[in-house]
């Protein structure tokens, strides 16, 4: 991969776009932050502040921007799935063009296609993110997995792939591991197969991860092979038993971002997660009991 200097707009910069940002500005690459006025004040005055045990304790300088306003090589959209709407007015259509890249850090299956269908011709390429990361304040950034990974993605008839290898390039000099993949689908189902049973488990009964593994390891077991059943359906099979196996390996106090999320009060992405999952089952004519009461439980408690 090359290294190329790009000029990178950040829509959300916090756990991973603000995490992402600063790396890639410490690497020698132009980023504009796209927020509201609170976080624009406090990156304009302070930076991001990053504390990580991977890559240190570091400043990183970004501009701000209400929205965008010029021409850049990628955006990459890292907000919630729950305010991805109103996020969006600072992405205006007309600033983009087919040589940007738009980049959704986005959980669930369903977000490509409504970003295609609001840019136009603007190239999507989804993306999945393994990381921990918190903001814990406007610019201030937490990372404390061992580890970022992404994966790029878009066919190549879709999405120029001198675009996405320029951006994995600026990614992999900045420190973080990249991937460049043409299948859109098995990526994002990938992803969803690992995240649902665990966003959804932790979030019903309130517990971290170790304690779910041990209390409620039948019920996990079949959300993930229902999960998996689904993910078959839509044409990106996945091994249950190397799921299984990855949350085995996940410290015991582990917890989910949308658990994290009913915890502090804010909106849940369970639309996005146990709503997809379920209109993907139901159109392929997949039954998932399982989850149908765990999602039906949690709509009902939040």
């Amino acid at each position: 991969m090359t290294k190329d200097r790009i000029t990178v707009a950040v829509l959300g910069p916090g756990g991973v776009g603000g995490l992402l940002a600063a790396l890639l500005v410490r690497a020698g690459n132009r980023v504009i932050c796209l927020a509201g006025d609170e976080t624009a004040r406090a990156l304009d005055a302070e930076g991001i502040l990053v504390r990580s045990p991977r890559f240190g304790e570091f400043t990183a300088r970004v501009e701000t921007a209400a929205e965008l306003r010029e021409p850049v090589d990628a955006c990459l959209v890292a907000v919630k799935h729950t305010s991805l709407g109103a996020a969006l007015d600072r992405l205006p259509a007309h600033a983009l063009g087919n040589d940007t890249l738009v980049v959704p850090f986005l959980n669930g299956v369903e977000h490509p296609a409504a970003l295609r269908a609001r840019y136009g011709t603007t190239p999507v390429a989804p993306a999945a993110i393994r990381v921990e990361s918190t903001r814990v304040v406007p610019g201030v950034i937490e990372h404390t997995s061992p580890f970022v990974e992404v994966d790029l993605t878009g066919a190549p008839e879709v999405v120029p792939r001198k675009l996405l290898n320029s951006l994995a390039g600026a990614l992999e000099w900045a420190g973080v591991t990249t991937r460049v993949l043409d299948d859109e689908t098995a990526t994002l189902w990938a992803k969803m197969s690992f995240l649902a049973p665990f966003a959804l488990l932790t979030t019903r009964y309130g517990l971290p991860l170790g304690e779910i593994r041990a209390r409620h390891r039948e019920e996990l077991v079949a959300l993930v092979e229902e999960t998996t059943r689904v993910s078959g359906a839509v044409g990106a099979p996945m091994d249950p038993a190397g799921t299984l196996a990855r949350y085995d390996a996940f410290a015991p106090t582990t917890k989910s971002s949308m658990q994290r999320d009913a915890e502090a009060g804010r909106p849940l992405e369970l639309d996005a997660i146990g709503g997809a999952l379920l209109r993907a089952a139901e159109r392929h004519g997949v039954p998932v009991p399982v989850a149908e009461r765990v999602v039906g439980e949690l709509r009902e408690k939040y």
